[in-house]
C-alpha cells in the first residue's frame, strides 16, 4: 500500500446503517480535518491531467473538486440536486444504492470542446457519475476522465463506466 493510501484509509470512517439500514456509509470529514491529508489528496487529484474545468458532484465531491480547480488552475462547475442551480440547466436521473435521484448542471457552465476532469468522493455504483458524464457530454464538452477519492470495488460501478477514464486513489 501506497503511503498516500494509508494516509486515506486510516482518516475514513465506516458508519455502519446511514443513510438507512445495510448501507455502510464512508465518512471523508476525518480526511477533512487532516491538513495534510487534505492537501495529499488535492495535490494528487490536480495534477492527474489538464483539464479546463473540474466538475464536482454534490455535496461532498464539491469539497474535494473546489481545492483541486484551484490547484490546478481550472474552473469549477458543480452538479448538483435537481432544482439547486438558479438558472438553465441539463438534468439526469440515475439510481443509487439505495433510491434514484436527478442531478443538474447549468446549460452554459461548459463550453464546447473543453477538456473536463469529474471528481467525487466515492465511487459506488457509479450512477451517479455515469450520469454526470452524461451532462457534461450533453453540454459539448468532453470528459477527459472521472478521478475519486474511494472506490468501492464490490458494488461494480466502474462497469457503468467503461468508456472513460476512471482514477481511484484508493480502492476498497
Amino acid at each position: 500500500m501506497t503511503e498516500l493510501s494509508s494516509l486515506i484509509l486510516d482518516r475514513i470512517r465506516d458508519v455502519p446503517d446511514y443513510p438507512q439500514p445495510g448501507v455502510l456509509f464512508k465518512d471523508i470529514t476525518p480526511l477533512l480535518a487532516d491538513p495534510v491529508a487534505f492537501t495529499a489528496v488535492t495535490e494528487k487529484l490536480a495534477g492527474l491531467y489538464q483539464v479546463d474545468k473540474i466538475v464536482g458532484i454534490e455535496a461532498r465531491g464539491f469539497i474535494l473538486a473546489a481545492p483541486v480547480a484551484i490547484r490546478a488552475g481550472a474552473g469549477f462547475v458543480p452538479v448538483r440536486k435537481k432544482g439547486k442551480l438558479p438558472s438553465e440547466t441539463l438534468e439526469a436521473s440515475y439510481d443509487l444504492e439505495y433510491g434514484s435521484a436527478t442531478i443538474e448542471l447549468h446549460r452554459d457552465a461548459l463550453a464546447p470542446g473543453e477538456r473536463v476532469l469529474i471528481v467525487d468522493d466515492v465511487l459506488a455504483t457509479g450512477g451517479t457519475a455515469r450520469a454526470a458524464v452524461e451532462l457534461v457530454r450533453r453540454a459539448g464538452a468532453d470528459v477527459v476522465a472521472i478521478a475519486v477519492l474511494m472506490e468501492l470495488a464490490f458494488l461494480k460501478g466502474r462497469e457503468r463506466l467503461a468508456d472513460v477514464e476512471l482514477h481511484s486513489l484508493v480502492v476498497v
